[in-house]
């Protein structure tokens, strides 16, 4: 059921509908940038417009974002305390300020709204981050090796009782049941919510793109209303009975660290969003990447130590997160082009992943490449990705055990691409799996 109620409305024309226009605008005006938001096809191949906009000028002014697809001033970006996610200490017009407070008047919490990390800058992305980053430390995540292998030989085993012969959408039976099911364990959530997790994340992830229209909105907004009001109730049921997962711990601090209702929500959301989604992804892509490049599949067969340099490479080559935004905090020059305080900066991360300054030939897909981890697909600075070595060990995991199972796997029909933007991937991958081996 769509939420259609006029505060809805309200935060629609805010946060999407006022930039929906200004985008059209500039795209009929011939503005590059509004290209990668209105042209289909830039966004079923977006790297030649990135390529393009890379030889244009190291950053480009926009009527309404600044925007780079350059790798070291992407870097810069992502790492200069001048620039950050929000606007806090940016002065800001009384009028935009009441604005900003009109599109947050009784809306849900989705991943970039704050108190989310990703929408927050320090102290409070800081105290948020720490609390977090404890149950995503290296060794943490190196622990959940043998229970990733496992689920996977469960998924797989799955798939061969199928038939070989038998289409099957990689991305429904494997892709995104592998990370939500893994995440689902790790923050302590039942195994049966994960459909509708897989559904909610998807209307969450829609979030992250802006120019939506009002029916996407709607149906955004309403599955992250569904997913707060779930979680607020798996609160309650945590407080009373505790168990040995991330949620349960986030619920039982105290003193300094104590999260306030929405930082708790903001923070398990923008966890459990961001635990599966860009994963499903990674392992999508990945799928159909090893597929139109069999000489690379074929030398991950002979030499499988190439396997964790084979998912650098895929970050790099076709990013799960293709751009980011920064906001500037204080009136700067960069690279010719004066910045006010609140400008926004588009850093596309996919256009930066491909810059021939940093990657030899990087329009071929090389699973050697030397350098290949130099890529910023998990961004960069203080807001580097907290799930980054997950995401990796799940996805030389699963694509690994997937290949190795199943290595005459062939994609049978065109994959569909999802219709976000900010997140690039497949919803649809049909294989035929062939023998298991």
């Amino acid at each position: 059921m769509l939420l259609t109620g006029p505060a809805t409305t309200v935060r629609w024309a805010l946060k999407h509908g006022l930039i929906r226009h200004g985008v059209r605008r500039a795209a009929r005006a011939g503005d590059p940038v509004a290209a990668l938001q209105t042209d289909p096809a830039a966004r079923a191949d977006p790297y030649p417009l990135y390529r393009q906009l890379r030889e244009r000028a190291p950053l480009l002014a926009g009527p309404l974002v600044c925007t780079t697809a350059r790798h070291d001033v992407a870097t810069m970006l992502l790492r200069d305390d001048r620039f950050g996610v929000g606007f806090t200490g940016v002065q800001l017009p009384l009028g935009a300020v009441a604005l900003t407070r009109l599109a947050e008047w009784r809306a849900p919490i989705g991943p970039v709204d704050p108190p989310s990390l990703l929408a927050v800058d320090p102290p409070l992305h800081s105290r948020l981050r720490r609390v977090v980053a404890r149950v995503f430390t290296a060794r943490a995540v190196e622990a959940q090796r043998p229970r990733i292998e496992e689920r996977c030989a469960e998924l797989l085993d799955d798939l061969a009782a199928r038939g070989g012969d038998e289409p099957v959408d990689l991305v429904a039976r494997y892709a995104a049941l592998l990370p939500v099911t893994v995440i689902a364990e790790i923050l302590g959530v039942p195994l049966a919510m994960r459909g509708r997790f897989l559904r909610w994340g998807a209307a969450g992830a829609r979030t992250l793109d802006f120019g939506l229209s009002l029916r996407e909105y709607r149906h955004a907004e309403s599955g992250v209303r569904a997913l707060n009001g779930w979680l607020r109730g798996h609160f309650a049921r945590l407080r009373a009975e505790p168990g040995d997962d991330l949620f349960s711990r986030l619920v039982q601090l105290d003193g300094d660290d104590r999260l306030t209702g929405d930082e708790l929500l903001a923070t398990a959301g923008l966890v459990l969003a961001a635990g599966f989604e860009t994963t499903v992804n990674l392992l999508g892509t990945g799928a159909l990447l090893l597929h139109t490049h069999p000489e690379q599949r074929e030398l991950l067969a002979e030499e499988p130590r190439h396997w964790p340099t084979a998912v650098e490479e895929m970050l790099r080559y076709d990013s799960p997160v293709q751009t980011t935004v920064r906001i500037s905090r204080v009136a700067t020059e960069l690279h010719g082009v004066r910045l006010r305080p609140g400008t926004p900066v588009q850093v596309l991360l996919g256009g930066a992943n491909r810059d021939p300054a940093v990657f030899d030939d990087p329009e071929r897909f090389d699973i050697t490449r030397p350098n290949a981890r130099d890529h910023l697909s998990f961004s960069g600075g203080v807001h580097y990705c907290l799930g980054a070595a997950l995401a990796r060990l799940e996805a030389e995991i699963g694509l690994r055990a997937l290949f190795t199972r199943f290595p005459h796997l062939t994609v049978t029909g065109p994959p569909h691409r999802r219709p976000t933007r900010v997140l690039r991937g497949y919803d649809a991958i049909p294989v035929r799996l062939g023998p298991a081996a």
